[in-house]
């Protein structure tokens, strides 16, 4: 039997020239987020990413065994 989290990140556009300024600001915490889960027992099943105004809103779907 599988356990199933989803986890959520938004980020906000600015004004900026460096058009990659989300990318470069997220991916650490991206990174820590996905250490943080491997250590619990949890795999990465599956992302998916959106955008409304100015925001950026990026979803991660986990998944582990539970313990018999």
């Amino acid at each position: 039997m599988k356990e199933y989290k989803v986890e959520s990140r938004i980020y906000y556009s600015k004004f900026t020239f460096n058009i990659n300024h989300i990318i470069e600001k997220s991916t650490p915490e991206f990174q820590a987020l996905l250490d943080s889960y491997a250590q619990q027992g949890w795999t990465l099943n599956s992302t998916t990413s959106t955008s409304f105004g100015s925001a950026m809103y990026f979803y991660f779907y986990f998944e582990r065994d539970i313990p018999a």
